[in-house]
């Protein structure tokens, strides 16, 4: 909800900015990232935050 609301109230370039994403895709993410941190006793917890950056970016898009 906190990012939600920071893209619709972000413009650049004169367009304004929507978010897309679904709490139920973060936490589908979250899930297979907490798997992946387990199996490799947490080293994959490293790219963690890098996922998590790229899945906002991917869900990120100029308003039509």
């Amino acid at each position: 909800m906190v990012y939600n609301w920071e893209i619709k109230h972000t413009v650049i370039n004169g367009r304004r900015l929507q978010f897309s994403g679904s709490a139920i895709g973060l936490f589908g993410n979250w899930i297979k990232w907490l798997i992946l941190s387990i199996i490799t006793l947490g080293i994959y917890g490293f790219w963690v935050g890098i996922k998590l950056i790229k899945w906002k970016v991917s869900h990120t898009d100029f308003v039509r």
